[in-house]
């Protein structure tokens, strides 16, 4: 079993950046294909971005490309999302999933961390 647990969040102003992690434990994620969810009020959870294992590939949702960049520090058993030039718009419930490169859907998540954009 892995356990992922988000930190990071809070109130920001328009403009202004956070960074987020999520730690691993349980078993070393060094293998596991990480990522970014949000979910806002009154919608569906949605995907923000994405590391491969090695690090090598990421992927991002054009609401958040040339902003938002994720990171992983394997060694630390730890994933990073660095938010720049926060909208409101990215007010939501961040969330941290993990899973093997062999497996479709995200197998582990975190409790969820809130981020908060005021105008």
């Amino acid at each position: 079993q892995v356990q992922l647990v988000e930190s990071g969040g809070g109130l920001v102003q328009a403009g202004g950046s956070l960074r987020l992690s999520c730690a691993a434990s349980g078993r070393p994620v060094n293998n596991y294909d990480m990522g970014w969810f949000r979910q806002a009020p009154g919608k569906e959870r949605e995907f923000v971005a994405a590391i491969s294992w090695s690090g090598y590939n990421r992927y991002y949702a054009d609401s958040v490309k040339g902003r938002f960049t994720i990171s992983r520090d394997n060694a630390r058993n730890t994933v990073y999302l660095q938010m720049n030039s926060l909208k409101p718009e990215d007010t939501a419930v961040y969330y941290c999933a993990g899973k093997l490169g062999s497996v479709q859907e995200y197998t582990y998540w975190g409790q969820g961390t809130q981020v908060t954009v005021s105008s």
